[in-house]
């Protein structure tokens, strides 16, 4: 599979758990290609990566950015009912 390829592969499969191993691999494989063509088609991947990971970041869903465990009331003001974090 061709560089451009993989980083659309990446891309395309990114979730909020691999996005940094994947947007890793990914500028690894950009510093990889040969001519500003390549780079150009890539380019359009490597944005949506590096938005994806800022989506995710700022809605605390990476890994690093666990919540804590156990049980948590319920955000209803005067709900009695608990509930827990997934």
């Amino acid at each position: 599979m061709n560089p451009v390829d993989e980083i659309k592969k990446l891309y395309l499969q990114a979730t909020a758990a691999t996005i940094q191993r994947d947007l890793t691999r990914a500028v690894t494989l950009l510093k990889s290609l040969a001519t500003e063509e390549e780079r150009e088609r890539a380019a359009v991947f490597m944005d949506g990566l590096s938005q994806m990971r800022s989506e995710w970041a700022a809605a605390g869903k990476l890994a690093g950015a666990r919540r804590p465990a156990g049980p948590v009331k319920a955000a209803r003001p005067g709900s009695s009912r608990i509930t827990t974090r997934r």
